[in-house]
């Protein structure tokens, strides 16, 4: 499976390429939605995991654009900041959550329930 992770810290991408190399996946890294964009477009990606907050752009808006292009890769946002009300937007989307800090497993298991999931949007 082909994974593009998003996230402004390059410590956090670099611990989520080598976690989820190691289950086995392709991963293809972003730093900023801006990257991401570019990404999206030139490859096929089946899930977007992505960081909310960001230089610029953030994680929601990326999940804006992904449904505007009409793309349907399935969706985790991995964040220490999410609130009730963002987190019952989110799943409504069919966005999967995922908590800062994290640990393998979790991580893990996040990708295969989503995977199992209907479409994102």
């Amino acid at each position: 499976m082909k994974i593009l992770v998003v996230d402004d810290e390059q410590l956090v991408r670099w611990f989520l390429d080598r976690a989820l190399r190691r289950y086995g996946h392709e991963v293809i890294t972003a730093e900023n939605v801006e990257d991401a964009s570019v990404k999206l477009g030139s490859e096929t990606i089946d899930v977007l995991l992505i960081d909310l907050r960001m230089p610029g752009e953030n994680g929601k808006e990326l999940i804006g654009k992904v449904d505007k292009r009409g793309e349907k890769p399935k969706v985790i946002v991995c964040s220490a900041f999410i609130t009730v009300e963002l987190e019952e937007e989110l799943r409504q989307k069919g966005v999967c959550i995922l908590r800062k800090p994290l640990n393998l497993d979790e991580l893990n298991d996040a990708v295969q329930i989503c995977m199992e999931k209907d479409p994102t949007f």
